[in-house]
């Protein structure tokens, strides 16, 4: 057994198997987001079509809900069929049905492409973060989720830059991005082992503090309901930006798609740089203090927005929000797959899956009535007062602690 342990640990601590886990985790939390720049002119095409403000934002966020939905039911899944072939399944099912608003003409028929976007992305990112922790242990597995948080920040960098560009040509034209999972096929099929059936031998032989319980012997449920609200109101106030800001930066600044897009993209980049330092914090403090801090960001950021005259205004609040936003999913994964047991894993991880997408689909459905009525500024001040209040709540919890 010990032998077969080390085995398995040196094929996952192998470069091509890193960097195919990492590529792979592009593909999910920014994948509604990519089509982002083009609502504005797919409002414009669909404009004839009954309530189409609704339904060309919905094409952003079903995704969202389908992922809420399906998360649960792969999380069981690979906890008693394994891994990698649902993997394989969910890439190709998100390249092609991705891809299809690209060719399709009704709005009706692009939704119902969204939606199989949403099943696919659910299993690559429930499978992507559970192999994380399959694979990785201690300070390792910190590492690593900070590398996959960047890696995920990175990607929508990359697909909302490219979008808005592509958007500038024609709304069509970014739903060709999503055929990249055809690419990473071969390579996941090639470079990702199965995990074994026990929790895997790493380099890190002295797991942290956080890890010294035996997560077997307890489930902790207080644990998992925090953490799953926290991702579900953060991600509420997170899709403001992609389902909103094009709008808003037309408003106060006549901008264009490509402008758009540079403008989320800038909030992915700075939430990639601080999720790739998130194990340098992780260090120093604990998961209350970065929660913390990540909710003072938010609330910075979010009330400059609110406050905004200027393009260079909204940009100075996506900044700061961008950094809190990086510390929140490498903390929730980190603490979630510390204090539970491996058995576990798979639906643990697809439950916070369900969360950060189920707040992604009520965002527009709960800001665009609050916008129609106070305008977006006020939308955005909204927010702000949201995260002041979970940043009071979280001294409260860190003094009760200390």
């Amino acid at each position: 057994m010990a032998r077969l342990s080390q085995t398995f640990q040196d094929k996952t601590n192998q470069l091509p198997v890193k960097i195919t886990l990492l590529l792979v985790s592009t593909l999910t939390v920014m994948a509604g987001a990519t089509i982002a720049p083009s609502l504005p002119a797919m409002q414009a095409f669909f404009a004839e079509v009954p309530n189409a403000d609704y339904l060309v934002r919905l094409a952003l966020t079903l995704p969202a809900l389908l992922i809420a939905l399906g998360a649960p039911v792969v999380g069981v899944a690979i906890d008693r069929l394994g891994r990698k072939p649902l993997l394989l399944a969910a890439l190709a099912l998100y390249g092609i049905a991705g891809s299809s608003g690209f060719v399709l003409s009704d709005l009706g028929s692009i939704l119902v492409g969204r939606a199989f976007l949403g099943v696919s992305v659910a299993g690559i990112m429930t499978i992507a973060t559970t192999l994380v922790a399959d694979y990785y242990s201690g300070s390792a597995r910190a590492q690593f989720l900070g590398l996959q948080a960047g890696s995920m920040a990175l990607g929508g960098v990359l697909f909302l830059t490219l979008g808005g560009f592509l958007a500038d040509v024609n709304w069509r034209l970014p739903f060709l991005i999503y055929l990249m999972a055809l690419v990473l096929i071969p390579f996941t099929a090639i470079f990702l082992p199965e995990p074994l059936q026990q929790r895997p031998f790493t380099t890190d032989n002295n797991p942290t503090q956080d890890e010294s319980v035996d997560a077997s012997q307890i489930f902790p449920t207080h644990l998992v309901v925090m953490t799953y609200g926290i991702a579900l109101i953060t991600q509420i106030v997170f899709y403001l930006i992609p389902t909103q800001l094009p709008f808003y930066l037309q408003q106060i600044a006549n901008a264009g798609p490509s402008q758009s897009g540079l403008a989320i993209a800038l909030t992915t980049l700075l939430s990639a740089v601080s999720s790739i330092g998130y194990r340098q914090i992780k260090a120093r403090l604990g998961f209350v203090a970065i929660y913390g801090i990540a909710f003072v960001n938010l609330t910075l950021g979010y009330g400059l927005i609110s406050w905004a005259i200027s393009y260079v205004g909204v940009l100075v609040g996506l900044v700061i929000s961008g950094i809190g936003v990086g510390l929140l999913i490498p903390n929730m994964n980190l603490c979630l797959t510390t204090a539970t047991s491996d058995a576990f894993r798979g639906r643990v991880l697809s439950g916070i899956t369900t969360c950060l997408f189920l707040g992604q689909f009520l965002s527009p459905l709960l800001s665009q009535p609050i916008s129609t009525a106070m305008g977006l500024g006020a939308a955005y001040g909204l927010a702000a007062s949201l995260m002041l209040f979970l940043t009071g709540a979280t001294l409260v919890l860190f003094w009760r602690w200390r």
